[in-house]
């Protein structure tokens, strides 16, 4: 993925060249809001366009309400059962932040400021027909790469 600097607020949406593969890592860096709701992140087999729904491989999808990740994939238009399970929330109004979704054989691996927050077995193959990178909500993207 080329590194782009992303200054706009809130939304960013980008191809993974050749699309996932073990040991492949994505680098997403932020600052979160002063009064955030929600954000996601979601690696997917194309770009989501309103009318087409692509296959899911993994969505992230953080609640500053809840304080939860909740983790999900859509496979055939169809959702999964979510996961929920978190040892802590590590994200702050305000604060930046760097998340890290490093692709194993078997699962994603999801670490937040060097911390591993969660991981996230594969239900989606093959790993390289995930080719888009899309991040939205409350927060001011500084680097995606």
């Amino acid at each position: 993925m080329e590194e782009k600097d992303k200054k706009e607020h809130g939304e960013y949406t980008g191809e993974i060249k050749g699309g996932m593969r073990p040991s492949m890592k994505l680098v997403v860096m932020g600052i979160i809001n002063k009064r955030p709701k929600s954000m996601e992140v979601t690696l997917s087999s194309h770009p989501q366009e309103e009318e087409e729904e692509g296959d899911v491989g993994l969505q992230l999808k953080v609640s500053f309400m809840e304080k939860a990740v909740q983790r999900n994939a859509r496979l055939a238009g169809k959702w999964g059962k979510a996961e929920n399970t978190l040892s802590f929330f590590p994200f702050a109004a305000g604060e930046s932040f760097k998340m890290e979704i490093v692709c194993e054989h078997q699962q994603f691996r999801i670490l937040v400021d060097g911390q591993p927050l969660c991981g996230f077995t594969h239900r989606f193959v093959p790993l390289a027909s995930l080719t888009a990178l899309r991040v939205f909500g409350d927060l001011q993207l500084t680097k995606v790469a």
